[in-house]
């Protein structure tokens, strides 16, 4: 029986610039603050490689995706999608394993927030600060979709700054401007076993992490159905993501190893951060402190907006309960939001109850898996979104945004993440993503198959 979908549409609500910096919100999270000195260490600085490389899918992807919302401009995107492209099961599937790996991220951004917090008033604990930016980011996200956009609009853009203000910083300690090492140039480097130390394995090893920071890049193309203008503002928006990119991720990454050790790099502290106090910039510690603050609420934000379109395009397919699709009056997904922010919160008690941290290290390794599922997707749904055009005999250049070198890039798109996965699969430390995110992905697809038959076998009994 199919689902009484809710009459009301989704607010048009997000402007160019909101979803510009959505998309940014999603990828420049605390971890990469956090978590690049772990890339570091384990790759050296041919890190960067592997971060332009990683760069380099999210274009692929992003293209992709951009080609399928400005022709069908519809919230849900993928999970959408895939249905009409790939199979409802696939879909199935698919969707509800994203929507797990957001509510299972979101915590631990939320957790991030809360211990930067009891830094600063150590009589509160860890979990009430989570939770309240908890309710926080329930109150944007319930609210419009335009309060959703114009407060991670400026949450990004600080993260944004705290870069370019590194940028600057890292260019004068390189030629001896600031701090007291005098000219830098490549002594560091170079000059702790080379460009490579732990050898060209070691990129391809770190490509999962990196691509685990690079998601939530995505959430643009389930904010389509929500943009005024998607025709003009998706493509816009994808362009200037994919610069913002080689920006916000190459060039820090290249002068943070060009300024800081790679064998001093770890995850107790932002590498960012002590890479400028190495050079007695010691009140960087305090604005990055703030920085990652905001880079966690901001990724939580976008997260829950992602995670709650995603379940909400369930509920419109058919593959979620009905009442997931209900539009409050101001035209937003309310109890597909309420539903991923409590169980949110249960992921927020889980992680501070589990002071081994072995929950918190089997459900990001899960992201990475999911992340690459649903970028895999994407790119297969264009190719065959594309190859059905053809079958009709419709020309690519009747489409307003197209993916450029069709059908290499989105081969590369597909294959590259495929081979980060074969990776995963002959990696001791990251296989766990398999062991979590496999059945996630096969329970939902094989749940809609049994009931697909059963509806069969019910119509035909009828009959």
């Amino acid at each position: 029986m199919e689902n009484k979908v809710e009459e009301r549409e989704l607010t048009r609500g997000l402007k160019g610039r909101h979803l510009q910096l959505i998309a940014l919100g999603g990828i420049i999270g605390s971890g990469y603050f956090l978590g690049t000195g772990y890339v570091i260490s384990k790759a050296g600085p041919a890190s960067v490689l592997a971060y332009l490389l990683g760069g380099l899918i999210v274009f692929s992807v992003m293209l992709c995706l951009g080609e399928l919302a400005v022709a069908v401009p519809i919230s849900g995107s993928f999970v959408t999608y895939a249905r009409k492209y790939i199979s409802p099961a696939w879909a199935c599937g698919v969707g509800w394993c994203y929507w797990l790996t957001w509510v299972t991220y979101v915590p631990s951004e939320m957790i991030a927030a809360g211990i930067i917090m009891n830094d600063f008033f150590p009589t509160v604990s860890t979990m009430w600060w989570a939770v309240l930016f908890g309710v926080i980011i329930t109150v944007i996200n319930v609210a419009s979709v335009k309060t959703f956009g114009e407060m991670e609009f400026w949450l990004a853009l600080i993260k944004i700054l705290a870069l370019v203000m590194f940028v600057g910083l890292a260019i004068l300690i390189v030629f001896g401007v600031v701090g007291d090492a005098g000219y830098v140039g490549t002594k560091v480097l170079l000059g702790h076993g080379g460009f490579t130390p732990n050898g060209s394995w070691a990129v391809f090893l770190t490509m999962v992490i990196i691509l685990v920071n690079f998601q939530g890049s995505e959430i643009i193309g389930l904010a389509a159905g929500e943009s005024k203008k998607p025709e003009k503002a998706i493509p816009k928006a994808i362009k200037n993501v994919v610069w913002r990119i080689v920006a916000l991720y190459i060039i820090p990454m290249l002068l943070l190893v060009t300024i800081y050790p790679w064998d001093k790099a770890s995850l107790e502290k932002s590498a960012f951060s002590a890479a400028l106090s190495a050079y007695g910039l010691d009140w960087a510690g305090g604005v990055f402190s703030f920085v990652i603050l905001t880079a966690a609420i901001s990724c939580s934000n976008s997260g829950l907006y992602g995670c709650s379109r995603a379940i909400y395009a369930l509920s419109r397919e058919n593959m979620a309960p009905s009442w997931l699709s209900k539009l409050n009056d101001r035209g937003v997904p309310q109890n597909a939001t309420m539903l991923s922010i409590f169980t949110c919160w249960i992921g927020v008690i889980a992680y501070t109850i589990d002071t081994s941290e072995t929950i918190y290290t089997y459900l990001l390794a899960l992201s990475g898996f999911s992340g690459a599922i649903a970028w895999i997707s994407i790119c297969w749904c264009q190719l065959n979104f594309r190859r059905r055009r053809e079958a009709a005999g419709l020309t690519a250049s009747s489409l307003k945004f197209r993916v450029p070198l069709f059908p290499y890039l989105t081969y590369f798109g597909i294959w590259a993440q495929v081979a980060c996965l074969v990776v995963v699969a002959f990696t001791e430390d990251l296989r766990n993503a398999l062991y979590l995110g496999i059945p996630l992905l096969i329970l939902p697809i094989v749940w809609y198959k049994v009931r697909e038959f059963r509806q069969k076998i019910a119509a035909v009994n009828e009959d």
